[in-house]
């Protein structure tokens, strides 16, 4: 549990840091953000805009039939007529100024034909530097500014951009429009165009843009400001609440490239190619999209968006309430993101096993943070930060994984590597998984202790040259240590020929007595296969004897502090090895003790009691039983056998032993035939217990 809080702190570290940085909001990360942002719009698409907002272009093709931009006025008039007059606009938009005369005669005809429209917005530019102005100019702008403000208690300003000066039009042009709006358009500090301006000062009075007053005599109300502590916090146009940020301007939610808005060439305009009904009663906005004017815009998902286009797409988020939203409830996500997100990473990575694990975790939370993020841009269309929550995830994830790989594998990677040449893969992975169950001072738990030996070692290793008996050994003690392996034992120790298996230790294994019975019926079985290889290449066959105790000891890493073991001692070791000793004395093969016979209730194993005997080295007798992997059938006869022998029925006992021992070649029973004899001969005392006392180990 402490292990797994480690990784919820960084977690909670991470998200601290970044609501830091959020609240500092750093000009590098809020311009990586952008970014991030940007990519949203391409992975969303081309999304269809309100139909009633249309762009008249002077493009490509008017420029070729029309002449050089700009246009003789009178061919201006014409297009404008038409579009108020001829096809029925509700609403003309000119993104467009005429701050210079041209001559009376063209300066007269555009007036009248503005006159004659009755619903052309006229655009004008604000200027940094001052600039002498006309008073009539100025006059005919006095109308065009917000006239309705909601000021909440306590406002003092405003945080509106303010302008000195300004390029109006020629009183002569604008006297019969019916509105202005300005079309000044600022990037953000990498270039791009994200946002419109909707509010701008001058001289103490808010005006607002083209768009702005297009759409309030569409709609058909007057623009209210509601401005709050913070800043502008919105405008209505009658039933319709546009949201702002506090400096007045709005994130614009694009529809697509180029061309996305219905487009109609100004020349069809002009000579009246169109339908008649193509542009009735929609907001015509009338600019330049001809590379050669330079109006050209870099935007999210156009490097070139005409900035006529800017203009048409403020009025169709209106008409549809696209708005880009970044309210307080997009802030409160925002920061809800911001916290909770690495802390749930941080609580996944905690239960994740290991480091590729981890990396999963690392990308579903990813995936997760960012499909929600996009649901929300593209359904709920708020504008929510990605920048920060990411930020959090990585810094969660390197710190988590810093301390996975520097502190927690690698003190498995260190027990994977002490462990491996002797553990099972499966206990391997167990220690890798939670390297902390391991005890390696020393611990007394119970264990199954099996020793295997080969019989008549001496005698094999005599005949053979040293090379030939390594070769020899390597391919006994090779499949029998994977049999140990293979049943979740751990490998303590060769000696020499022999071989000293622990199970239940350095981990818990479940039915470690079975295990250990199943590794020495298989080690038998592995044995008959090997001696048919090494009696068909002419070599000495072997045979071996093994011994099992399940029992109390103490297991650890033991040894000098220059070199040492993982290893058990203690008197259940003791008794494996006397068990493994005494296969010669009675001509068995498997020798287990009572409790080992006791732990094992799988049917697949047949014992046979053999003997109460005290083996050297301890006071109390122990029952020894062998484990059957031959001639099964003869147990019942032998068991009768052994029990007239404890009822100091020798003769008939004999008869019983004799019979086995000449029918089956049986060990014991041999052994049992000898004892009956002697006892025959010279009968025990009249205590006796029928308990055997091994002379030797």
């Amino acid at each position: 549990m402490k292990k797994r809080l480690v990784f919820v702190l960084f977690g909670l570290v991470a998200a601290f840091c970044t609501f830091m940085l959020y609240k500092q909001a750093s000009p590098v990360l809020q311009q990586l953000d952008l970014r991030m942002k940007d990519a949203r719009f391409r992975v969303r698409g081309y999304v269809k805009p309100d139909k009633d907002v249309v762009v008249v272009a002077i493009d490509h093709k008017s420029i070729k039939e029309m002449g050089r931009w700009p246009w003789s006025r009178e061919v201006t008039a014409r297009l404008i007529e038409n579009l108020g007059v001829y096809y029925g606009t509700k609403v003309t938009a000119l993104d467009i100024v005429f701050s210079e005369p041209q001559n009376a005669k063209a300066d007269q005809a555009l007036a009248n034909a503005v006159k004659k429209s009755g619903n052309v917005i006229m655009g004008y530019f604000f200027r940094g530097e001052q600039g002498e102005i006309p008073a009539a100019a100025l006059a005919q702008l006095e109308n065009a500014k917000v006239k309705l403000i909601k000021i909440a208690e306590g406002v003092e300003s405003i945080p509106i951009p303010e302008f000195a000066g300004l390029d109006p039009n020629i009183p002569t042009v604008g006297e019969g429009a019916l509105d202005f709006g300005f079309f000044n358009a600022r990037p953000d500090a990498d270039g791009l165009y994200r946002r419109s301006i909707l509010l701008l000062l001058y001289n103490g009075d808010i005006y607002p843009s083209l768009a702005m007053k297009a759409l309030s005599h569409y709609l058909g109300s007057d623009i209210m400001l509601d401005v709050r502590q913070w800043g502008v916090d919105g405008l209505q146009i009658g039933p319709l609440r546009i949201p702002s940020r506090e400096d007045g301007t709005m994130a614009l939610n694009f529809y697509g490239p180029t061309g996305s808005f219905t487009t109609v060439s100004a020349a069809d305009v002009i000579n009246r190619r169109l339908p008649a009904d193509a542009l009735k009663g929609k907001i015509a906005f009338v600019g330049a999209t001809e590379v050669g004017i330079y109006d050209l815009r870099p935007t999210p998902f156009d490097a070139t968006l005409p900035g006529i286009e800017i203009h048409a797409t403020m009025a169709a988020n209106a008409l549809e309430k696209r708005f880009l939203r970044y309210d307080s409830i997009t802030q409160e996500m925002e920061i809800a993101c911001i916290i909770l997100v690495p802390l749930l990473l941080g609580c996944l990575l905690a239960l994740a096993p290991g480091t590729f694990a981890g990396l999963g975790v690392l990308t579903a939370v990813t995936l997760a943070f960012g499909g929600f993020n996009y649901a929300m841009f593209n359904l709920a269309c708020r504008d929510m930060t990605l920048i920060y929550p990411l930020l959090g995830i990585a810094l969660t994830y390197l710190g988590s994984e810093a301390w996975r790989n520097l502190v927690v594998e690698r003190k498995g990677r260190h027990l994977k590597k002490a462990f491996s040449s002797y553990v099972s893969p499966d206990l391997v992975r167990q220690i890798e998984k939670d390297p902390d169950k391991l005890v390696l001072g020393g611990e007394q738990r119970e264990l199954t202790i099996l020793f295997s030996d080969i019989r008549g070692f001496t005698t094999v290793s005599e005949s053979l040259t040293p090379p030939e008996l390594v070769k020899l050994l390597n391919e006994y003690l090779s499949p029998m240590t994977r049999i140990v392996l293979e049943e979740q034992g751990t490998l303590d120790k060769f000696i020499g020929d022999a071989v000293m298996a622990i199970f239940n230790a350095p981990l818990d294994v479940p039915g470690h007595a079975a295990h250990a019975c199943t590794a020495a019926v298989r080690m038998m079985e592995k044995l008959h296969d090997l001696n048919k290889g090494f009696a068909d290449r002419g070599m000495n066959t072997l045979d071996i004897g093994i011994g099992i105790n399940t029992g109390p000891a103490v297991v650890g890493n033991m040894g000098a502090d220059i070199r040492f073991d993982y290893t058990a001692i203690g008197d259940s070791v003791n008794l494996a090895s006397r068990l493994e000793g005494l296969n010669k004395y009675y001509g068995s093969h498997v020798l287990v003790s009572e409790d080992t016979r006791s732990q094992v209730r799988d049917s697949r194993f047949i014992f046979r009691e053999v003997d109460r005997v005290r083996v050297k080295g301890k006071l109390q007798p122990i029952v020894m039983y062998e484990l059957m992997i031959a001639n099964t059938d003869i147990l019942p006869r032998f068991e009768e056998g052994l029990a007239r022998y404890r009822s100091q029925e020798f003769s008939a006992a004999k008869a019983i032993f004799d019979d086995l021992a000449s029918a089956y070649g049986d060990g014991p029973s041999r052994l049992y035939a000898g004892r009956c004899a002697e006892y025959l001969a010279s009968p025990p005392p009249a205590d006796w217990d029928g308990i055997y006392i091994a002379k030797s180990k």
